[in-house]
């Protein structure tokens, strides 16, 4: 399997099905809502908007792509990047088919990112104390106050766990926290607001006291990111830790 995906930190995008509304800042300049909604006409964004499942030949994609190869790397699929994967919207079926997906697929590492984390013992097809091995679980997190809500909530799942810090709309500051994989990024596209570069500096120092990976996706706008923080590293695979 190669990459099919310009996301610089995953392999692959997989979305079962398209449709989303704004639930914090961070989904203000929605990219997915300007594609599928207002560019596309694909679905209708938000509370009264249908969220529409992908097709039977699409969900054939990633049993393709866990077929065997020579590459010793393990594929990594970011589910959701056109939805979120916790939206209570969706038909408890349309999960429950995805969880039998990621488990026909333990050849692939499934990224769930999602900015609804308090959903989780509603929604999920698991419990926190089982997480299929192939899945890593991540929250959004654009500012310090999301980052309290709903790492407090992540924390407790064992998984290997991850933060979305993009966009970055203001300082984050770890704590105590210790997730095992950080992505960075500031916001790209019309009226994109500013990240700080020493935001990422600090969070990147951070994490490299806490022995936590640090990717650094991007500055604001696509701007070239700085040398010294062109920092991009992975989670070891089955790093399961609380805290």
């Amino acid at each position: 399997m190669g990459k099919t995906t310009e996301i610089s930190w995953t392999d692959s995008t997989f979305n079962p099905w398209i449709g989303c509304q704004h639930v914090s800042p961070g989904c203000d300049h929605c990219y997915a809502e300007a594609m599928m909604d207002a560019r596309y006409g694909r679905v209708q964004w938000g509370p009264r908007g249908e969220r529409k499942r992908t097709s039977i030949d699409y969900w054939q994609q990633p049993l393709r792509w866990a077929k065997p190869t020579a590459n010793p790397t393990r594929p990594r699929v970011f589910c959701a990047s056109l939805a979120d994967w916790l939206d209570n919207q969706v038909p408890p079926q349309w999960r429950s088919d995805l969880a039998g997906l990621i488990d026909a697929t333990p050849q692939l590492d499934w990224l769930l990112l999602t900015k609804r984390i308090e959903q989780f013992n509603r929604l999920a097809p698991w419990s926190r104390s089982f997480v299929p091995s192939n899945v890593w679980i991540g929250v959004t997190c654009e500012s310090q106050d999301y980052f309290d809500r709903r790492y407090r909530l992540l924390h407790e799942i064992k998984a290997i766990k991850f933060i979305s810090y993009e966009p970055a709309l203001g300082p984050l500051r770890l704590g105590k926290a210790r997730p095992d994989w950080v992505i960075c990024g500031g916001e790209s596209g019309p009226g994109a607001r500013l990240m700080q570069p020493q935001w990422a500096r600090a969070l990147r120092d951070e994490c490299r006291a806490a022995g936590a990976a640090f990717f650094m996706k991007q500055m604001t706008g696509k701007a070239p990111i700085p040398a010294d923080l062109m920092v991009r590293q992975f989670p070891k695979r089955r790093a399961l830790k609380q805290g």
